[in-house]
């Protein structure tokens, strides 16, 4: 039988829907727009107005929460909308991948929240339902993985009764299978604690910071930042852009911690049946799942920082979408918000046996290829100094860049020595980068293209990039498991 949305809906989508309708009205009143109707009568028929406008608001949210409905059946998601317009919509259980619940402060004292589902493959949300009490989310989202653990069931059952797998078909038959017939109902896996969140926190940067300072000085301080060039020393303006690096490194710190903290607050993370169940949330609080047959990698994520206290995360790429966050270009849900490299690693072969990893680097020629690069970026910055400085005097010497050399030795060895790749029996392990280094473990089974890719620069020197493309989100924005610049005959045995 269809169901409709909670009652609480209505008020609660006329508040959302009321606030910029108020919002006007304050700013009409108080004289930031002259009123087409003048005299003392004015602000009266201001307000009637209002008024109309706000029974039109309320008798329409009433009018769409009544007339929107959804059934949950044995094989599609059915949900009728619309007000003026109808809109119907058949959702194959086959196709949804996640059934995901959010609510904010408001929503939980409400005792409502917002169920999405998501679907394999798509880029943003297939359905929504705004809003249903927290009761009926949970239904939902039980009733969904029943139904498609019966579909899932009813496949192999016909798979059985098939000729078996085509052989003409690469990997036909090497899936691993997994075996839990002693796993039982609910098991936690992973819970952050309170020191833990405190370390997350202090643990993460937002590097989006500088940007938008960058962007706000940019605009606004266009007229003001070379007046006060102009005007100060130069060992006053050295002091000034230290003190202005430490600032915003300080403030990058600090919204990356309070981002952190209110994202994975009262983390937890459980194993029911064949999915994955986590809740996380301070502000924003998320109730998803995640199931295994979905999983396409497993990314290892650090920074130097939490490479030197041995912690590190992991996150959970699926096909098509980010779990718990609506289907943004993100891609993946953190399993692991932050925890000891081991539990990590033990986690790891939780969901995916993958055993000991040893990884085979470059060669040593790629080393000499980076070094080269960012040589050449010094130089550059070096050049463009110099000829600054001839049609303007610098307060620094031209050959400052130079300094950076180096820091340009370093990174290219730290580059070398942080990449590589290794093939286990039925995984592909990459690792790339050294402020961001990802560590990217691919089943074989969930490869769709191996893709060879050699540059111009590259090809002088016998070097090659072979790329893992699955069906996750990533593999969509281009962050695909790749082991890059190994040899020519490395790569030609890669893609065999």
């Amino acid at each position: 039988m269809p169901r409709r949305l909670s009652p609480l809906s209505v008020p609660y989508r006329v508040r959302q829907c009321g606030g910029g309708v108020a919002i006007g009205l304050v700013f009409v009143l108080r004289g930031g727009f002259d009123l087409p109707v003048v005299g003392p009568a004015g602000p009266t028929v201001l307000l009637a107005i209002a008024g109309i406008a706000a029974v039109a608001l309320i008798g329409y949210e009433t009018a769409y929460v009544r007339r929107f409905s959804y059934d949950l059946g044995g094989d599609t998601l059915d949900i009728e909308s619309g007000v003026a317009s109808r809109r119907s919509r058949e959702i194959p259980i086959r196709r949804i991948q996640n059934v995901d619940i959010s609510r904010n402060v408001v929503q939980r004292l409400l005792g409502i929240a917002v169920v999405s589902f998501e679907t394999a493959g798509g880029g943003d949300t297939e359905a929504r339902l705004r809003f249903v009490s927290f009761e009926e989310a949970k239904r939902l989202q039980s009733a969904l993985g029943r139904l498609k653990r019966a579909a899932e069931e009813d496949d192999a059952a016909g798979d059985e009764d098939a000729d078996g797998p085509d052989p003409a078909t690469p990997g036909a038959g090497d899936r691993p299978t997994r075996r839990r017939p002693d796993v039982p109902p609910v098991t936690e896996l992973f819970a952050l604690d309170r020191t833990e969140l405190a370390l997350v926190g202090a643990l993460s940067i937002d590097f989006r910071v500088p940007g938008v300072l960058f962007l706000i000085v940019s605009t606004v301080g266009s007229t003001v930042v070379p007046t006060y060039l102009r005007a100060t020393s130069g060992v006053a303006l050295v002091l000034a852009g230290a003190a202005v690096l430490v600032g915003v490194a300080l403030l990058s710190w600090v919204v990356g911690a309070a981002a952190a903290v209110a994202q994975y607050y009262d983390f937890r993370l459980v194993r029911s049946g064949d999915e994955l169940q986590y809740e996380r949330g301070l502000l924003q609080r998320y109730d998803g799942s995640i199931p295994f047959d979905k999983i396409q990698t497993l990314t290892v994520a650090d920074n130097p920082l939490k490479r030197y206290f041995d912690y590190a995360p992991l996150y959970i790429e699926t096909a098509g979408y980010a779990p718990g966050s609506g289907g943004s270009s993100r891609g993946s849900e953190a399993a692991v918000p932050l925890a000891e490299r081991d539990r990590v690693l033990d986690l790891i072969e939780e969901l995916e046996p993958v055993g000991e990893v040893t990884f085979r680097r470059p060669p040593k020629r790629a080393r000499r290829r980076y070094l080269v690069r960012y040589l050449l970026v010094v130089g550059v910055l070096t050049g463009i100094a110099y000829s600054a400085d001839l049609l303007v005097p610098l307060p620094v010497p031209p050959w400052s860049p130079a300094v950076l050399a180096p820091l340009a030795i370093w990174f290219a060895h730290a580059t070398w020595r942080h990449r590589g790749f290794w093939l286990g029996d039925h995984h592909v392990v990459t690792r790339n980068g050294v402020l961001r280094r990802r560590t990217k473990i691919v089943p074989y089974y969930r490869i769709q293209t191996v893709i060879d890719s050699r540059t111009v620069f590259q090809r002088r020197l016998g070097l090659a990039t072979v790329t893992v493309d699955t069906a996750g989100s990533l593999s969509l924005g281009g962050q695909d498991a790749a082991a890059v610049d190994v040899t020519g005959a490395t790569a030609d045995d890669l893609r065999e």
